[in-house]
């Protein structure tokens, strides 16, 4: 019968052992709720629709700078309040900083106070979208019907008419002040 710190190890050992085994078995219960969850489906034309303008991720490495990139292509989220489209208010069209698409008009703009640029509408036929299940939510992705690149999200919080809020990221876009569809 092992008697003293020899046998305080083996508790501390076997708790430890019990421990491994409950979360080895809760990762791999939750693996598949995991991969659903970060998933993409498409709900219009997504990321496996081919696009009117379609380049090789190493054409649109060259044409972008790398924070443009990071979204557009790789479906990430700037900083809240550092675009300064997020306070432009002249007339003019949003347009897609990857393909030159016009995507927004001046007049569908609004102050939503996420620190994102909002929109209630984008032009017709502009925009595309797919269920982003990514960041344990599900929400509903934005991207540019031309070249297929990741502009922002939609919600249903916006204001009337439309009742929609379109929030893209500022890098996503580039404002043409004067042009107005």
């Amino acid at each position: 019968m092992a008697s003293g710190p020899r046998r305080g190890l083996a508790v501390t050992t076997m708790a430890s052992r019990r421990q491994f085994i409950v979360a080895l078995a809760g990762a791999c219960s939750l693996g598949p709720i995991v991969v659903w969850l970060t998933g993409r489906s498409s709900t219009s034309a997504s990321t496996g629709h081919a696009f009117p303008i379609q380049k090789s991720d190493a054409e649109w490495r060259k044409v972008l700078a790398p924070e443009r990139y990071r979204i557009l292509r790789g479906h990430r989220t700037e900083r809240s309040f550092t675009s300064p489209l997020n306070s432009e208010k002249r007339p003019g069209l949003f347009v897609c900083a990857g393909c030159g698409h016009p995507l927004f008009s001046s007049r569908t703009k609004f102050e939503s106070g996420t620190g994102w640029p909002s929109f209630w509408q984008p032009l017709e036929g502009a925009v595309g979208t797919e269920i982003d299940r990514s960041w344990l939510m599900v929400r509903t992705e934005v991207h540019c019907a031309q070249c297929g690149g990741h502009l922002g999200h939609v919600f249903d919080d916006g204001p009337e008419p439309t009742g929609l809020r379109f929030c893209m990221n500022g890098l996503a876009l580039e404002f043409r002040a004067g042009s107005e569809a």
